[in-house]
């Protein structure tokens, strides 16, 4: 029990005060209890919804922090979780808004508040970029842990030892996710392929870019502080972290037109995500559970294809969660089978 309020007693608090503003928030949009208490509803679901989602988040948060100094753990985690809640579950749909009807934030925000159902229909207009470019990087940093010549630990053998074979042809992860953008490019119908073809483009330079600048920031911040894993992994987490986020942003409108209720409701589950990777990296939990870090990887590379797939069809949310749940639950019976076998 005092584990749990340990880890998760923010979280717990947060939830408390965030239902309470979403039945606020739904008995001042309908003045009636049915309202609000539908607000309150949908609220609880967008938590659920993300953090079956970004489960897999927090384990690959938490493989990237372990080898970061305790300040800049710190860091991400409380400066992380403000960029996280309010950067990715307000500004950046926002700034969707903003780029696709050319108007400016304040006019964003009262479409938000006024005229929830343009507003989400803008959003909607801006699905195959944000899925296009979510599915490049995401793809990139799965491709990255697997095509590794360190990575010693393997779940799914015979593949997982196929591409780390692969990791000394330099550059092979790019090449591998540009085949399947020209794919995809290919397949789309021609009214979107050029949107969808720059969009995974940027999704690679960005990826490409935060690598660049990560190795030059924290080289300078070695040699001012020898600090490791400074502000160039700090970085990369929150342009990783956003990544992770898309998906669950653009489901909430499945849900709700209501920007307010999903910040709510999404930060909820935010908040739950934080806390499982300050678990995970305290108790070293990924040390304890051998092959949990594949799972969560072999995750982060199904999204990326069910980002791309989006494109095309309709995945259902429901859906990529369950897929990233099961390929996490199943790594987790693995480990605890090999703990079994190797008690030592």
């Amino acid at each position: 029990m005092k584990t749990t309020i340990k880890y998760f007693g923010g979280a717990f608090a947060f939830t408390f005060v965030g239902l309470i503003l979403a039945l606020w928030l739904g008995w001042s949009f309908s003045q009636n209890v049915r309202g609000a208490v539908g607000f309150l509803l949908i609220a609880a679901i967008l938590a659920v919804l993300e953090i079956s989602l970004s489960f897999d988040n927090a384990i690959v948060n938490a493989n990237r922090l372990k080898d970061m100094s305790h300040k800049w753990q710190r860091r991400f985690l409380t400066w992380g979780i403000v960029i996280a809640v309010f950067g990715m579950r307000i500004i950046f749909p926002l700034l969707i808004v903003v780029l696709a009807a050319h108007i400016d934030p304040w006019e964003a925000l009262r479409l938000a508040a006024t005229q929830p159902a343009e507003y989400a229909r803008i959003i909607g207009s801006a699905h195959v970029s944000i899925a296009a470019f979510g599915g490049a990087f995401l793809m990139l940093v799965a491709l990255s842990y697997f095509m590794d010549s360190d990575k010693d630990v393997d779940w799914i053998a015979a593949l997982e030892r196929f591409l780390r074979a692969c990791a000394p042809m330099r550059g092979i992860e790019v090449g591998v996710v540009l085949g399947v953008v020209m794919l995809f490019t290919w397949i789309l119908p021609p009214e979107t392929e050029n949107t969808f073809l720059f969009a995974a483009v940027a999704g690679v330079v960005t990826f490409l870019g935060v690598e660049v600048l990560g190795h030059v920031l924290d080289r300078a911040s070695m040699a001012a502080e020898a600090a490791k894993g400074g502000v160039g992994a700090f970085l990369y987490l929150e342009v990783l972290d956003a990544s992770f986020s898309f998906d669950g942003v653009i489901g909430a409108f499945a849900l709700t037109q209501n920007l307010f209720l999903i910040a709510i409701g999404l930060g909820i589950g935010a908040m739950y995500v934080r806390s499982m990777t300050i678990m995970l990296v305290e108790r070293n939990t990924l040390a304890q559970f051998r092959y949990l870090e594949n799972g969560a990887f072999w995750s982060v590379l199904i999204l990326s294809l069910v980002m791309f797939a989006q494109t095309l069809i309709h995945v259902p949310e429901a859906v990529t969660g369950l897929l990233g749940a099961t390929l996490i639950g199943l790594a987790f019976i693995s480990s605890l089978r090999y703990r079994a076998r190797h008690p030592q």
